[in-house]
């Protein structure tokens, strides 16, 4: 199989990076003067009671409809879960290709998701999650550490098919291997990841999943086979949840936003 250069978006990015970058439990404390920042650790109380006010999140705003949200995946899976935990919360939409100052001071290199705890804002989908498990434990959406990893090669297998300009790369047969070996996985132990609970690993993976069906279907023509109807079955779970529903992006802005990484 040749190498596919993959490219991603500010959002996709910031997942990639940011997961390298930062640890769990720690915050980013930015400077109005001089927009630098440092990493100090961050203090979490558990609490099964949930916030007396809102928390404040900021993810991308849609670029083709006023007031909803736009087409990141990771800042769906921190909606995604505060949907789950029943958590109140206040969206803040920002046009990622018109950073308002603001949203810089918070975010200095631009990135979204960002959320405030406790008067500190917080950086990157997966510190986030685990920061909200954290601190508002009930209900649990834990995925233990052997079950973690489980469907996330497919995220970067659809981005290298999508982009791909060559049939016959082989860029097809990884998705497909990705999302058998998925279907299989779910066969023996689903509905769900955990079994049958829903997880965090499974709102980090269902996001993914609606780009990836909007886009191939798009750009590719392409839909999963009707023989992988474990997945199916998995996908129209996930995508009836209310949580879901309530924070998906339109159609036309995930198509938009991988508009410049297919046709470059």
């Amino acid at each position: 199989m040749s190498t596919v250069r993959i490219q991603v978006s500010a959002c996709a990015l910031s997942a990639t990076v940011n997961h390298l970058r930062y640890r769990p439990n720690y915050v980013v404390s930015t400077s109005h003067f001089n927009n630098h920042f440092s990493f100090k650790p961050l203090r979490v109380s558990m609490s099964s009671v949930p916030p007396s006010e809102p928390l404040e999140v900021v993810v991308k705003a849609s670029i083709t409809t006023p007031n909803k949200i736009g087409d990141c995946p990771f800042s769906q899976r921190v909606l995604l879960t505060l949907e789950e935990k029943h958590l109140p919360y206040d969206p803040k939409l920002v046009n990622l290709a018109n950073k308002p100052e603001w949203f810089l001071e918070i975010s200095p290199e631009g990135k979204v998701p960002v959320i405030k705890f406790d008067g500190k804002w917080v950086p990157d989908s997966d510190v986030i999650t685990q920061t909200l498990e954290e601190k508002y434990p009930s209900p649990p959406l834990i995925t233990p550490p052997e079950k973690a990893t489980i469907g996330s090669k497919i995220f970067s297998t659809f981005i290298g098919f999508l982009k791909s300009k060559d049939s016959n790369d082989g860029t097809e047969q990884a998705l497909l291997n990705e999302l058998s070996s998925f279907n299989d996985y779910i066969k023996e132990n689903g509905p769900f990841i955990n079994g049958k609970d829903i997880s965090a690993a499974d709102l980090s993976l269902g996001p993914k999943l609606y780009h990836l069906e909007i886009a191939l279907g798009h750009y590719k023509k392409w839909t999963i086979p009707d023989s992988l109807t474990f997945l199916k079955s998995y996908i129209k779970d996930i995508f009836s949840r209310e949580s879901l529903i309530n924070t998906r992006a339109q159609p036309q802005d995930v198509i938009e936003g991988w508009r410049p990484k297919v046709e470059g």
